[in-house]
């Protein structure tokens, strides 16, 4: 289903099996956590305990692509397969009306990480889930090309602070407004929430980071004006704009990941959506 971050491959999140299916058609370690998907807040406190602040941000930023990390409640209906055991759950309220309408025809929440198999790039289209698992699931809902191009940002309130689990869309600036500062997450952490596995979100080609040209055959990938004498093979944003880079990021990447065996990428800012497209970036180069 179509999200404005990314296709999520959706199931019944109270379903085992339907779950277990999710797993299966991504080749997903099963510890890593899912999404569910919900339709209001409503919903969402049938699954999990909200505190005083946790509400303010969901007051804030629901419909939108926020992920709240919360401990899970008596009333949760969610499959433990879902939650990958944890006594916490991840919540969203998509902005999507065909995400929301189709969670809403269900009547139940939907687990639904991205539509892709576990570590390769994410689909920001139809087209890109077809060609990633077209012969894995059953029906592809096409709502045309996703708006954000990130997964949500993740966020798990606590007593010890509020903890960024994963950047994306919501910029910290964004969050700290109504949290206040953003607790450090230890780098031995947990597997708390998607997107935290050191290898994810890439491509097959081999990525080069903070690159200033291009080798001979290699793609380039370029972020705002290009340094004198590189013509970029595509272009994020020529403005350097990192809304329109976020937007662009993985449908360029499939792009040159259909033609090119190695991409060189030019730096993107650490400031605003450019911590998210950073973190994906890292995420999909690394190499074990």
């Amino acid at each position: 289903m179509p999200t404005e971050t990314v296709y999520g491959l959706a199931a019944d999140a109270t379903n085992g099996l339907a779950v277990a299916a999710i797993y299966a058609a991504k080749g997903r370690p099963q510890f890593n956590p899912l999404i569910c998907h919900v339709t209001d807040l409503a919903m969402a406190e049938k699954e999990a305990r909200f505190s005083s602040l946790a509400r303010d941000l969901a007051a804030r930023f629901w419909p939108g692509p926020l992920t709240l990390v919360l401990p899970r409640a008596p009333t949760s209906s969610a499959s433990e397969l879902a939650t990958a055991g944890l006594e916490t759950i991840a919540l969203r309220v998509p902005k999507n009306p065909a995400a929301t309408g189709l969670i809403s025809r269900v009547g139940r929440p939907l687990a639904a990480p991205s539509a892709n198999p576990s570590e390769r790039l994410s689909p920001t289209s139809a087209d890109h889930v077809e060609a990633l698992l077209g012969m894995s699931i059953d029906l592809i809902l096409d709502g045309g090309p996703t708006s954000a191009g990130l997964e949500s940002t993740i966020i798990m309130p606590t007593h010890e602070g509020v903890f960024l689990l994963r950047p994306g869309p919501l910029s910290r600036a964004e969050i700290e407004s109504v949290t206040g500062p953003l607790a450090a997450l230890h780098n031995d952490a947990a597997i708390l929430a998607p997107g935290m596995l050191k290898r994810h979100y890439a491509p097959r080609a081999r990525l080069r980071l903070e690159a200033v040209d291009a080798a001979p055959g290699e793609a380039f990938l370029g972020f705002g004006e290009p340094p004198g004498g590189v013509v970029p093979t595509l272009n994020l944003s020529l403005r350097g704009d990192l809304a329109e880079a976020a937007a662009n990021l993985f449908a360029m990447l499939h792009r040159l990941d259909s033609s090119y065996a190695s991409i060189a990428v030019a730096r993107i800012p650490n400031e605003g959506l450019g911590e998210g497209i950073r973190d994906r970036l890292t995420r999909a180069a690394a190499r074990f």
